[in-house]
């Protein structure tokens, strides 16, 4: 695998913009946009991309580079070459750790996508309607939390396998044709909707409100957002969520350049293509057509969550069904093009895992694909068995926010302050096509450490409410009102009526099962760090 090199470089930028363009793009975005006032979220996202994205994008391209160069293709290695200290090499432990959990449950959202897909062609949601299939789907109604659900269980093994298969035909076989054929048909699908959601109009078909007024609460910016803390670290996490940074997926791919090879402008046109599937076309499609037949009121309310699932998954399809003959096209077009955000993503964050396998265990590359592919299946049926108990969300919150956070302020000092700004400057602009401002390198070094652990700090302690009235009830005597969705909420089960495992008939609860499976991810997280250990335990041995 250390032979391989990208094929073209437009497939590097579509594979890059691939493994950044996912889910988030167009269910997630819209939904804390919803939340968090539209507009007014727009600014802090805007200024997040600037001050901490694209810094970090710059970074993580000049980490993956570097450590390509001594034959690295995962996050262990690449720090261990930051630096003479020995424990580098274990921060880098969180780049395999969150691309293995995160592929798990990812893949199972892929896989509603395709089932979706299957769904909307055969006309199922003409029969059934969205919002009693998709709990059924998942397990929901079933009488016992250990309920398998089977359908959900078969389509999760077939995306599974096809992303398997495709990470065994290699980088630029399978990783590169994929996101070749899947970035472009994602763009089209995309423009389709947006074009024809804007077409409809007021009193036809059942549309009571202008998507129009959808698109302006979205795209006009306020300046109100600036003074909400809430809304700061909302859109702060959408931009880690969106751009994959703190993972190791970004490493991996820029480690197969070659020593000279541009960074500056590909991570810049990645990470602004990102932002141009986000905000222009994942804007323009969910919260408008929503808007359209509901009422931006009633779509505020249903992104109450901040995950746009229950628009994504159970709204539109059924929103879809006035659209007449174009209807199952339309179904197929927009859960189509989330399958392929979500492959071309899912792909990214196999590949640094099976990467790590060959480089550092001397493992072959299709049997490394195989054995990525078993312990996401293991990983994964957990996120498809007990996802009615919890584990689902557990995974989404541990793995796909949490642990990005910690890895990126990580890995954010170490190249500032150990690989040192000097040396990392030199790397980032090394070949580069582009003129970085030389202002990046002040923050880099300075304001994104910085943000980044605002950020992670006030996820710790995220309060219920506004912020200035948690303040005042920590000054007045009547402590600090954890939000349950905090760090620190979450641990302590805050919220909950009544903690324990078991209920009144035997039967384990939400609490035993949210327990079980923040016990099973620190044991992936140590048994990650186990095969680190063991792999500079060989490599000292070969030396010998």
């Amino acid at each position: 695998m250390s032979g391989q090199r990208w094929g073209t470089r437009i497939g590097l930028v579509l594979a890059m913009a691939g493994n950044a363009v996912g889910l988030g793009n167009f269910l997630r975005f819209p939904a804390q946009a919803a939340q968090h006032g539209g507009g007014a979220f727009l600014v802090p996202y805007l200024v997040s991309f600037l001050l901490m994205g694209i810094p970090l994008l710059w970074v993580e391209w000049a980490i993956g580079r570097h450590g390509g160069r001594y034959g690295h293709h995962s996050a262990p290695g690449m720090l261990d070459r930051l630096g003479p200290q020995p424990w580098l090499k274990y921060v880098g432990v969180f780049g395999l750790f969150t691309n293995l959990t995160v592929a798990a449950y990812y893949c199972y959202i892929e896989s509603w996508t395709l089932a979706y897909v299957w769904h909307s062609i055969v006309g199922t949601f003409r029969q059934v309607a969205p919002s009693a299939f998709f709990p059924d789907y998942l397990g929901m109604r079933e009488d016992s939390l250990l309920a398998v659900p089977r359908q959900a269980l078969f389509w999760f093994l077939a995306t599974l396998t096809l992303n398997v298969w495709l990470l065994s035909r290699g980088l630029t076989r399978g990783i590169e044709l994929a996101a070749k054929i899947g970035m472009p048909l994602l763009l089209v699908f995309a423009s389709v909707l947006a074009i024809r959601g804007l077409l409809l109009e007021p009193g036809a078909g059942g549309v009571v409100q202008s998507p129009m007024v959808g698109l302006n609460f979205v795209w006009q910016p306020q300046v109100s957002g600036l003074l909400d803390p809430s809304t700061w670290l909302a859109a702060a996490g959408q931009v880690f969520f969106t751009l994959s940074v703190g993972m190791g997926s970004i490493h991996c791919y820029a480690s197969y350049l070659r020593e000279r090879d541009d960074i500056a402008l590909n991570a810049a046109a990645a990470g602004w293509m990102n932002e141009f599937v986000e905000v222009v076309l994942g804007g323009t499609i969910l919260i408008p057509i929503a808007t359209a037949y509901l009422g931006l009121e009633a779509v505020q309310a249903a992104t109450a969550g901040g995950s746009g699932f229950g628009l994504g998954f159970l709204t539109l399809p059924t929103l879809f069904a006035s659209w007449g003959w174009f209807a199952p096209i339309a179904g197929a077009m927009w859960f189509g093009l989330l399958f392929f955000a979500g492959v071309t993503s899912s792909l990214a964050m196999g590949q640094p895992v099976v990467a790590f396998l060959q480089d550092e265990l001397r493992v072959e590359h299709r049997k490394a694909a195989l054995t990525f592919g078993a312990a996401t299946l293991l990983l994964g049926f957990v996120c498809v068995w007990l996802y009615p108990g919890g584990s689902f969300d557990e995974f989404d919150f541990w793995s796909g926010t949490f642990s990005l956070v910690v890895f990126a302020l990580g890995e954010s000092i170490i190249f500032a302050w150990i690989f040192g700004m000097d040396r990392g400057w030199e790397e980032i602009t090394r070949g580069a096509d582009m003129h970085v401002p030389g202002v990046f390198r002040f923050v880099i070094r300075f304001v994104t450490p910085a943000f980044i652990l605002v950020v992670f700090v006030g996820a710790l302690v995220e309060p219920v409410g506004r912020w200035g009235a948690a303040v005042r009830s920590l000054f007045t005597g009547g402590g600090w009102p954890f939000s349950p969705t905090s760090v620190i909420g979450r641990v302590a089960h805050v919220g909950e009526q009544e903690y324990r495992w078991l209920d009144e008939t035997g039967e384990f609860t939400r609490s035993f099962v949210q327990d079980a499976t923040r016990l099973l991810l620190l044991a992936v997280f140590i048994a990650c760090g186990l095969l680190v250990w063991k792999a500079w335990r060989l490599r000292a041995e070969e030396r010998a």
